[in-house]
């Protein structure tokens, strides 16, 4: 194959009138226009002159044209770069100048902000707004035809995705096509995805969640999609009769079950729900059970691995664990700072090998090279056991990553902010378990020798400066951080203290 990525997840479906997306509105997308369309946008990006390589970031809502987008850049050999839509200017020129981004797509009504960022960089911008209109979509609907797709190997990079981590910056993960297709093939075959299933699809776009778990799943099946811009309560309630299969984050169970409506008549049709990005507690999968029949199955991955782990289709899924290594992926736990695996049952380092794990850090050896060791396992920094039967247990992380919401936070990002208020003498922020997110932020402060902060204020401040996700959810004053005798502050510690802090939200 000249472009397996392409070759396998669109080009089959070309001409086929089968139904692709369903949207809100109840407007439909066949497969054939959706892969017209992209072809077209394809040519457009050539046109531009983009070559095979360019990377292009995308910040843009929800929409049948961003997947466009993303398969265009696929036919034309172009590493896609997804961001999240809550990204302010000031992260945002990070992510386009770490990437060298030859071109910057974002809503109209962000241009006048981020057009300068893109101009300072080199890059050039375009737009595309939620309803499917902007500068780049006129672009391709004059364009005349599509392009042959571009000779891309299986190890050349399909995407770039910036991922966290507790202290320095983000650093862009590479992945690569065979990545991105071993995984897609691998889930859709393990989770007995087929042609006659429809996803009902409410997940954001811009990780890999919602991109390269869902819709390249249901590409490689060619099955149908209920397209939702978001997570709408009452929009899902009204889709699930006509889905057979749902991937949500905890949120989305945790929410449907604060609704009467959600009962087994209303989920009779459903084969699957799977939860992922953020730990599911087991009350809730025992709860979702409880009332509908369905046991919610959880899985693990990275964004430098795409899924790692998942509980079986046809099995045990067991609540709090995350399943067993999926075929072709390797997983052992390690006595950390080693590869030395630990006896089954001990806590240790889980490290992962396979065709999903990612190809390196975006210009950063040194990280690679202490992240990715040479024989191919990735150290992941999370903490966890294998059981006697193989399940595998996340118990923690190695780093002080909070995931609120399926979405990654840096610590040192929002301390380094805070810091430098006035009235702020040292904060330290952490993540404590929350019933909707998974984990929500807390700021620990400790105020200046007679001074104390401006809460409001400081509010104000992060509220400019940080994507909402990233906010403190709530600040609490202390005299002093807790830290051991080499002046560490104690993180775990204080994450105990503060564990039932949202336990009533």
């Amino acid at each position: 194959m000249t472009n397996p990525l392409f070759e396998t997840l669109f080009a089959p479906h070309a001409g086929s009138a089968r139904p692709f997306l369903t949207l809100a509105d109840g407007r439909g997308v066949t497969y054939a226009a959706f892969l017209t369309q992209a072809g077209r946008a394809a040519r457009a990006l050539t046109d531009l002159g983009l070559v095979p390589g360019d990377r292009v970031a995308a910040q843009v809502g929800k929409s049948p044209e961003a997947l466009v987008l993303y398969a265009a850049c696929v036919q034309a050999g172009l590493v896609f770069l997804p961001l999240n839509t809550a990204y302010t200017p000031a992260e945002l020129d990070y992510f386009i100048g770490n990437s060298g981004a030859a071109l910057v797509v974002t809503d109209s009504r962000a241009r006048s902000a981020l057009a300068p960022v893109v101009q300072r960089l080199g890059a050039r911008i375009e737009t595309l707004d939620a309803d499917g209109t902007g500068s780049l979509p006129a672009l391709w609907e004059a364009a005349e035809a599509d392009v042959a797709p571009a000779a891309r190997g299986p190890d050349d990079l399909a995407a770039l995705l910036y991922t966290s981590g507790t202290t320095g910056r983000s650093k862009g993960a590479m992945l690569t096509q065979a990545n991105l297709l071993s995984n897609a093939q691998t889930l859709a075959r393990e989770w007995q995805f087929t042609d006659r299933d429809v996803l009902l699809h409410a997940l954001p776009i811009f990780h890999t969640h919602g991109l390269f778990v869902a819709t390249n799943v249901v590409l490689a099946t060619g099955g149908a999609m209920i397209f939702l811009p978001r997570f709408d309560l009452d929009a899902v309630v009204a889709a699930l009769p006509r889905a057979t299969a749902m991937m949500g984050v905890p949120t989305f169970y945790t929410r449907l079950l604060d609704d009467a409506r959600l009962t087994r008549d209303l989920v009779a049709h459903m084969r699957l729900f799977v939860s992922g990005s953020a730990p599911l507690l087991k009350e809730t999968h025992r709860q979702f059970a409880a009332r509908t029949g369905h046991a919610i199955l959880e899985r693990y991955g990275m964004t430098e691995t795409n899924m790692n782990t998942s509980n079986p289709y046809a099995g045990a899924r067991r609540p709090g664990t995350v399943g067993k290594p999926l075929p072709g992926v390797e997983l052992r736990v390690c006595a950390p700072g080693t590869a030395n695996e630990v006896a089954p049952g001990e806590i240790g380092m889980i490290e992962v090998r396979g065709p999903n794990v990612f190809k390196g850090y975006w210009q950063m050896p040194d990280k690679t090279a202490e992240d990715l060791r040479p024989d191919g396992w990735f150290i992941t920094g999370d903490l966890g056991q294998i059981d006697e039967d193989g399940y595998v247990h996340i118990v923690g992380r190695g780093k002080d990553l909070i995931i609120s919401g399926g979405l990654n936070i840096y610590p040192k990002e929002v301390e380094l902010l805070l810091d430098a208020q006035p009235g702020v003498a040292e904060s330290a922020v952490i993540g404590v378990p929350h019933p909707d997110f998974g984990e929500a932020v807390l700021a620990v402060l400790v105020p200046e020798v007679g001074r104390a902060p401006d809460i409001p204020a400081i509010e104000a401040v992060v509220g400019k400066s940080l994507a909402r996700f990233k906010h403190p959810r709530r600040y609490i004053l202390v005299d002093a951080l807790p830290r051991n005798t080499m002046g560490k502050v104690q993180k775990a510690e204080m994450r105990k203290t503060y564990a039932d802090l949202f336990a009533m939200v």
